[in-house]
C-alpha cells in the first residue's frame, strides 16, 4: 500500500484581519494518496486557495495535523530539508514566480544553483522541450511571452526541482479556453511520465471533470460530504 502524499486531520487555517487572526478553512479531514490528482472546487473565497498556501508552507497560521510525503508538519516551522524541494507550488498568475527584469534563464537557474545542480542550462532547456517551448526563449524576458507561455516556464520552474506534490492555484484560469486546454494536457502528460502528486484547485467544475481522479467540494471554509 502506498503511503499517503497529503494527510490532514482536523486542520483549520487562519488568516490575519487587522490586529486578529480570523479562521477561514475548518475542520479539514483528507487523505490524498500518492500519485493522483486531487481536486478542490468551489466558488471564490471558499478557502481553497488558503488550504493549498497552507500546504506549500506559505502561510503559518494553521493548526490541526498535517502529514505532507511522509514528512509530519508542526504548525508554525518553515518547511526545511528535502521538503522544500518535494513541495512546489504554480500559481494562477505566473509572475509571481518570474522575475519581471531577468531573462528566464536567469530566473530558472537561481534555485538550481543554491541546490548545486550540475549542467544547469541544458536541464532548463530539456525542461522547456518537456513543456512544448522553443529553448530560445531562455533568454527572453516575461513579458515577451504570451500568458499561456508563461504558465508553462512556471511549470517548468517548479518541475525543475524534481518535486513529489505540485500544487496548481487555478493554473489556467486567466488563459483563454484554447491555451488552458493546452496546459492542462501537458499537466496530465506530465502526471503519466512520473510518480507525480498533483493538488488541483479550480471554480471550473469543467476542469477537475478533466483532470482530476478524485475531488472535493469546497464550500465556506468547508469540504462538503462525499469527496469522490
Amino acid at each position: 500500500m502506498s503511503l499517503a502524499a497529503v494527510r490532514l486531520t482536523h486542520l483549520e487555517v487562519a488568516h490575519r484581519q487587522g490586529g486578529r487572526l480570523e479562521t477561514v478553512v475548518h475542520d479539514i479531514n483528507l487523505t490524498i494518496n500518492t500519485g493522483e490528482c486531487f481536486g478542490l472546487v468551489g466558488p471564490s473565497g471558499c478557502g481553497k486557495s488558503s488550504l493549498l498556501w497552507v500546504l506549500a508552507g506559505l502561510n503559518a497560521h494553521w493548526r490541526g495535523g498535517m502529514s505532507l510525503l511522509g514528512h509530519q508538519i508542526a504548525p508554525g516551522h518553515p518547511f526545511t530539508g528535502p521538503l522544500r524541494r518535494e513541495v512546489q507550488m504554480v500559481f494562477q498568475d505566473p509572475y509571481s514566480s518570474l522575475h519581471p527584469k531577468h531573462k528566464l534563464l536567469r530566473t530558472l537557474a537561481e534555485p538550481l544553483k543554491l541546490l548545486k545542480e550540475a549542467d544547469i542550462t541544458d536541464k532548463i532547456i530539456d525542461g522547456f522541450r518537456q513543456v512544448g517551448l522553443d529553448s530560445a526563449m531562455i533568454d527572453r524576458y516575461p513579458h515577451q511571452l504570451s500568458g499561456g507561455q508563461r504558465q508553462r516556464v512556471a511549470i517548468v520552474r517548479a518541475l525543475l526541482l524534481r518535486p513529489k506534490l505540485l500544487l496548481l492555484d487555478e493554473p489556467t484560469s486567466a488563459l483563454d479556453m484554447s491555451v488552458q486546454a493546452e496546459i492542462l494536457n501537458l499537466l496530465n502528460d506530465l502526471k503519466a511520465r512520473s510518480d507525480l502528486t498533483l493538488v488541483l484547485v479550480s471554480h471550473d467544475r469543467d476542469v477537475i471533470d478533466h483532470m482530476c481522479d478524485r475531488a472535493a467540494v469546497m464550500d465556506q471554509g468547508r469540504i462538503q460530504p462525499n469527496v469522490g
